[in-house]
């Protein structure tokens, strides 16, 4: 499966020279109060991200009355309420979303959001959004991402909970249809251990798969997201909150506003260490490099006619000046046309 090397998400296209896309996820950190999302694109905006991801979804389509919530959710949130109750509250509808959309608009912010289940996919494809992202969730929803590929629209996948074999099919069912995915790794837990990052599976995908990489990043604070760049991850992204005291499932393992602000500069800090993969010297090498490497000058004395080879030659720091001694098989066995001073700089 050959998909596509160069995806594009509104004015920003991702490829492997590209610029890290980073992706504030906002999820349900507004708890559902319009005022707040606003706050929250307010803050992706201000610390630089790309995009602002939320999260749509009708609770009634998504999940049955009496599932219990997930652990890390019991332990953020009301214990005594379902996770139907808690989802109903955190619901985004079509108008709200086109309110958000509309706002990150003015703001010059890619508008995002994950759609959790069919009504909400379809009331999103109204919206006509640059792109859609998979939750870990629907990773083996097969028929999900087969809907959500007939929208032509780019793929952010995220393959939490997942196996590799799971991956595959994934896949092999949006193959067909959409070509413009990227592939996340991703551990869906909140928080995970730095241990449960699994970064290396990001090699794995490398090798498995021709598709670009990124990485969800579920780690504490900054965490890993940094170090999946020389991986090859050209999209990353992280939670952040206004506060991490509100209550909802996700605030404890979001960032802070300042850890937002951090996270963001460390990764365009690393993209910047990143540089090219063309090796050639630098602009600011080209002077050094004339101060500090050598050139041919004379071993000894040096007359007339005499033959140049390794023991009447050595290369020394000349100012730049000269032959390199890259060259010293090309000089080897020529003719001094004239007398050479010890040290003084060989010219043929």
């Amino acid at each position: 499966m050959n998909f596509n090397n160069t995806i594009q998400i509104g004015d920003f296209k991702i490829e492997s020279n590209s610029p890290t896309f980073i992706i504030a996820e906002a999820g349900v950190n507004h708890g559902g109060d319009m005022k707040m999302a606003k706050d929250l694109i307010d803050l992706a905006v201000s610390a630089g991200a790309q995009a602002v991801k939320f999260q749509t979804f009708k609770a009634e389509h998504l999940i049955l009355s009496d599932v219990e919530k997930a652990p890390y959710q019991k332990g953020t949130t009301d214990s005594s309420e379902s996770q139907m109750e808690m989802l109903r509250r955190l619901e985004v509808s079509k108008d709200q979303n086109l309110e958000l959309l509309e706002y990150c608009r003015k703001k010059n912010i890619i508008f995002l959001t994950t759609p959790f289940d069919e009504v909400s996919l379809d009331e999103l494809d109204e919206l006509d959004l640059p792109a859609y992202k998979v939750a870990s969730t629907d990773l083996t929803n097969l028929p999900f991402l087969e809907r959500i590929a007939k929208k032509s629209k780019p793929i952010i996948l995220s393959t939490g909970m997942s196996y590799l074999s799971e991956v595959e099919l994934a896949l092999k069912t949006i193959y067909p249809i959409n070509k413009d995915v990227i592939l996340l790794q991703c551990t869906a837990n909140y928080p995970i251990q730095d241990f449960e990052a699994n970064l290396a599976v990001i090699n794995t995908f490398k090798e498995k798969f021709d598709v670009i990489l990124g990485y969800s990043d579920h780690t504490v604070g900054v965490g890993a997201a940094s170090y999946s760049i020389p991986m090859g991850a050209k999209v990353v992204e992280k939670h952040f909150t206004l506060d991490k005291s509100n209550e909802g499932p996700d605030h404890l393992a979001s960032l802070s506003p300042e850890e937002l602000h951090d996270f963001v500069e460390t990764v365009k800090k690393v993209d910047a260490f990143m540089g090219t993969s063309i090796k050639y010297p630098n602009l600011s090498e080209t002077r050094t490099r004339a101060s500090l490497q050598k050139c041919l000058v004379a071993n000894t004395e040096i007359k007339k006619g005499d033959i140049l080879n390794k023991s009447n030659l050595i290369a020394k720091r000349t100012g730049g000046q000269g032959i390199s001694p890259i060259y010293i098989n090309d000089v080897i066995g020529k003719e001094a046309k004239k007398d050479f001073r010890k040290d003084e700089i060989i010219s043929i």
